[in-house]
């Protein structure tokens, strides 16, 4: 019988181990992969994308990155700081609920943001405007206004009609601050906020004012 033939050894024995090796024995050389952890991004329009997808941390990172541009800009329409917080917090609670309406391609995030924060602060502004002309024609009709003295006041029992035609005769900063102070109930502080001057320029035009004010009524002390 013919000698049975031995088993030859493979030309090209296996590998130790399966999947790539690292370059000189260093792990830290290996390429994570695609799919590899990486540092959360604070681009605007991706948090918005996130947070139209209910991402509270997102909207949250948002309103972190975005608040102080958007309060600046609110702030230089509305003026009154506790006005312009009250607008802010307004406007990121309509950015939750239109995200979804967000458009990269017609815009930026901050753009659109932006154009949100101004739209809701001049509504603001010409609300509080609007209130305040309704609050001078009242006290203009009804003349049942505060006053701070004696003099004052008997200038604000005169009938409406009076008091309008003397209103003229005031300049337009005299005419602005008694509105604000006798028709509209606002302190002088909060006249000079409004205004945005020093409280000692508002007390001045309201004296003025009332001078020309008792002068062209003939009243009296």
């Amino acid at each position: 019988m013919p000698p049975e033939p031995t088993p030859s050894e493979p030309e090209h024995p296996p590998p130790e181990s399966a999947g790539p090796r690292p370059l000189h024995g260093d792990a830290s050389s290996v390429d994570p992969g695609p799919h590899a952890m990486r540092p959360p991004s604070d681009d605007p329009a991706e948090l918005l994308h996130r947070a139209a997808l209910g991402d509270e941390d997102a909207f949250a990172r948002l309103y972190d990155e975005t608040a102080p541009q958007l309060f600046a800009l609110i702030r230089r329409v509305v003026r009154d700081v506790a006005m312009s917080e009250e607008v802010l917090q307004e406007v990121y609670v309509e950015v939750w609920r239109q995200a979804t309406r967000f458009d990269a391609r017609r815009g930026s995030a901050r753009g659109w943001l932006c154009t949100i924060a101004h739209r809701r602060a001049v509504d603001t502004v010409r609300s509080s405007e609007a209130a305040r002309r309704r609050d001078s024609e009242d006290g203009l009709l009804t003349l049942e206004q505060q006053v701070v003295d004696v003099q004052e006041e008997g200038i604000m029992r005169v009938e409406s009609g009076r008091v309008r035609s003397a209103m003229k005769a005031l300049t337009t900063a005299q005419s602005e601050a008694i509105r604000l102070a006798y028709f509209g109930g606002y302190t002088h502080r909060e006249v000079a906020a409004l205004l945005d001057i020093p409280v000692g320029t508002a007390k001045t035009r309201i004296r003025d004012g009332m001078i020309v004010l008792r002068d062209r009524l003939g009243v009296t002390s």
